[in-house]
């Protein structure tokens, strides 16, 4: 597929078909998440990828918070054959950018890089899955679950898990239903400026 192309059809997918995946295609797209920027080359980011069914539950169990019930993003999201967790560590840029050819530069980390890098690393997942002609949507997870889910799979408590990607073949009903169906896409020039903010 195009690479226009792939961008273009990129959606947020929020209910999946029951079909296996190819795990061939679930290993194109987590090669795709390891290749995204890396500031300084920290390479803090880190997927956790969730393929067998007993896990995938596991990771709803431990994110969902008690007595949620009755919610339709929830039963759609839970079709999912396979969950990506994308992690993101902050102490890997911290030291990076205390080694010697960094530590002369002004990174007060104003902007977290270990966020931005994982949100890349997110997005890479959502365009190779579309490339393999798969469905996928980024998603949180709510800061009062991250405690059970670093404990559901042993993840170390210096990760912050940034975000997860449901991965599936997409269901014949799912048409969309995000905010993307009923708020319009901003015009390119309204976005877009050249040389000067307005231009």
């Amino acid at each position: 597929m195009e690479f226009a192309e792939v961008v273009r059809r990129r959606r947020m997918v929020r209910r999946y078909a029951d079909a296996p995946l190819d795990p061939a295609d679930v290993d194109a797209v987590l090669d795709a998440g390891t290749r995204g920027p890396s500031a300084g080359f920290s390479q803090g980011t880190r997927l956790l990828a969730l393929v067998e069914p007993p896990d995938v539950a596991a990771f709803w169990r431990a994110t969902t918070p008690s007595g949620v019930t009755g919610s339709a993003w929830l039963d759609g999201m839970r079709t999912a054959p396979v969950v990506v967790v994308v992690w993101a560590d902050e102490s890997a840029y911290r030291e990076r950018y205390a080694e010697p050819d960094k530590a002369r530069s002004d990174q007060s980390f104003a902007v977290p890089w270990w966020h931005v890098d994982a949100g890349m690393a997110a997005l890479l997942v959502l365009q190779a899955a579309v490339d393999r002609g798969l469905g996928a949507c980024f998603f949180g997870v709510p800061p009062g679950r991250w405690p059970a889910l670093r404990e559901a799979y042993g993840v170390p408590a210096a990760l912050v898990p940034t975000g997860a990607v449901s991965l599936g073949h997409p269901h014949p009903d799912d048409a969309g239903s995000g905010s993307a169906t009923r708020r319009p896409r901003r015009p390119r020039d309204e976005v877009v400026h050249h040389g000067r903010w307005g231009g």
